[in-house]
């Protein structure tokens, strides 16, 4: 998996669905209608999440690698 950053992620997510709900200082915490999942994504500019926490956030939002694009 290539290193994703928190604001790529965080695009992806709106492209597919997801509103943002808050922001509570540098996490953006994201919902989606008909679900009670809520994604909180750390943004830090450009700096790339560490790999463990964005599969974990792709799996809750149901994102596969191809979908970041």
């Amino acid at each position: 998996m290539r290193p994703v950053s928190g604001k790529e992620l965080a695009r992806a997510l709106e492209r597919h669905g997801w509103q943002l709900l808050r922001i509570h200082g540098s996490h953006h915490v994201y919902g989606k209608p008909g679900s009670i999942a809520r994604l909180s994504i750390p943004i830090h500019g450009s700096k790339p999440l560490k790999i463990g926490l964005a599969k974990h956030l792709m799996k809750l939002a149901e994102l596969e690698e191809a979908d970041l694009v």
